[in-house]
């Protein structure tokens, strides 16, 4: 998992409250567990104008040009600012997947579902709760360009003027996310200890490695 420590990208405006899993994913592309290739299709059902299947060229389809991930002044944005209750509908992990493999790294809102707040820690994906005040003033601040700069270190979000922002994050979580661990990263850490109780229980209970 790609360490997150202090990013400043472009912020992408998606002015919506209760943006659902599906909404972000279509059910169709949840075929694949390789948790690469869904950027093409996040949001699929709001970006383009014909309806998507896995395997098709996607290039080749009607884009939507009122949806802001198809206006040039937002592209190659990496930092996703929405309205509250991001995230909400099924648990699908495939979701995060999305959104990371377009390219965003920081997800901001005044809310988040639990279950995708806690899968996008798991990906490398880092949610920041902001008060839903806080996030009317930055819509307000957005055009062609805007930048954020998000420092996980310091728990601050700063925007072009210099307003600094702080938001919570619990404190084992900011420890995976600064070092880039995800679950299987965590257990690699004890790889010698794994191994070394795995060489003693094979002496103490052979007959379980026969």
């Amino acid at each position: 998992m790609e360490k997150f420590t202090v990013h400043q990208g472009k912020v992408i405006p998606l002015d919506r409250p209760n943006v659902d899993t599906d909404a972000i994913i279509p059910k169709q592309y949840l075929k694949s567990v390789k948790r690469s290739g869904f950027g093409v299709n996040l949001f699929d059902d709001w970006r383009y104008l014909d309806a998507g299947e896995p395997d098709m060229d996607h290039s080749t389809r009607r884009i939507n040009p009122d949806f802001v991930l198809n206006n040039p002044d937002y592209a190659g944005g990496s930092i996703l600012i929405a309205r509250e209750n991001f995230g909400c509908g099924s648990s699908r992990e495939h979701a995060v997947w999305a959104l990371t493999d377009y390219g965003i790294r920081a997800v901001i809102a005044p809310s988040f579902a639990d279950i995708f707040f806690n899968n996008s820690f798991k990906n490398g994906l880092l949610p920041i709760a902001l008060n839903a005040d806080v996030v009317d003033a930055i819509f307000k601040e957005i055009t062609a360009g805007y930048e954020l700069n998000i420092d996980l270190e310091n728990q601050q979000v700063t925007t072009p003027n210099g307003t600094v922002y702080p938001f919570e994050i619990d404190e084992f979580r900011k420890y995976c996310m600064l070092n880039g661990l995800d679950d299987i990263g965590l257990t690699l850490q004890h790889a010698d200890a794994i191994k070394a109780y795995e060489e003693r229980r094979k002496q103490e209970a052979p007959w379980l490695f026969a």
